[in-house]
């Protein structure tokens, strides 16, 4: 597919012009970012591995009737979305106490909580995604009210599906990163799921060993990153059972052969 015009590049994705009205293709990159891209890096295949959980997850969630902006995975670095005007709010549903909550509240590392917390941070790189309120959403205007329900409402949906999708294959789902989206219809908008769902903004902890399976392999040096990612898209059916150490370079090879 040839290449379009870029809209906008971020920390792991680029944006081009999609090719229809209302469409945008997402190309997800290698780059590897932490503490608000005070550490950089990258993490090979991490792209090609990013799209195809990105893609099988969004899917799903389609499947039981969680409006996204997925259309279709075009290669194994590019995916069809709907263009949507971006709800500047970073959405945080914790399950178990991980990162900063951990900090914050002096509470160790991994305890369970007692019911799910739903956490907003104002989208920000220079402000360092401060965490705000609901009253600060409602009195800046960065959301209405009705928006908020919506994807407070969506946000415990996706928690229930994936936290069963993952403990389905002995992950644990401690917390994950949504982001949101409003698509026009004539003079009316509403919300729908927008970004990705991957191991860059899911926590994913191992149910037996508590071995992370997810990016803080990079933010806290502990290594095996690609391998990391490569085990979670093994155990939800998107690589071979064996083989898994070369399957990310075989497929980018084959792409490249093919010209994608």
């Amino acid at each position: 597919m040839a290449r379009r015009r870029q809209i906008y590049e971020g920390k792991a994705k680029i944006l081009y012009e999609g090719p229809e009205p209302g469409t945008l293709i997402q190309y997800f990159k290698d780059d590897a970012t932490a503490f608000n891209a005070q550490k950089k890096g990258t993490i090979n295949g991490k792209g090609v591995l990013n799209n195809r959980i990105s893609e099988h997850v969004f899917t799903m969630l389609g499947n039981i009737g969680v409006p996204t902006h997925f259309i279709r995975r075009l290669n194994m670095r590019e995916q069809l979305i709907r263009q949507v005007e971006i709800v500047p709010i970073e959405v945080v549903v914790r399950n178990v106490v991980a990162g900063s909550l951990a900090k914050r509240l002096g509470i160790e590392e991994g305890t369970q909580l007692p019911r799910t917390i739903i956490e907003y941070y104002y989208k920000d790189d220079a402000l360092g995604d401060p965490m705000v309120t609901d009253e600060h959403i409602a009195c800046f205007g960065w959301a209405s009210q009705e928006e908020m329900h919506d994807i407070a409402d969506m946000a415990i949906r996706v928690n229930d599906f994936l936290t069963g999708l993952f403990a389905g294959i002995n992950i644990r789902l401690v917390d994950f990163k949504l982001e949101f989206g409003r698509i026009w219809e004539n003079d009316f908008s509403r919300v729908i799921l927008a970004d990705e769902i991957s191991p860059d903004g899911c926590r994913l902890w191992d149910m037996t060993t508590n071995e992370k399976l997810d990016k803080d392999r990079f933010r806290r040096d502990l290594g095996g990153e690609v391998e990391a990612y490569q085990e979670v898209a093994r155990r939800l059916g998107l690589l071979p059972a064996e083989g898994t150490e070369t399957a990310v370079l075989d497929m980018e090879s084959h792409r490249k052969k093919r010209g994608q």
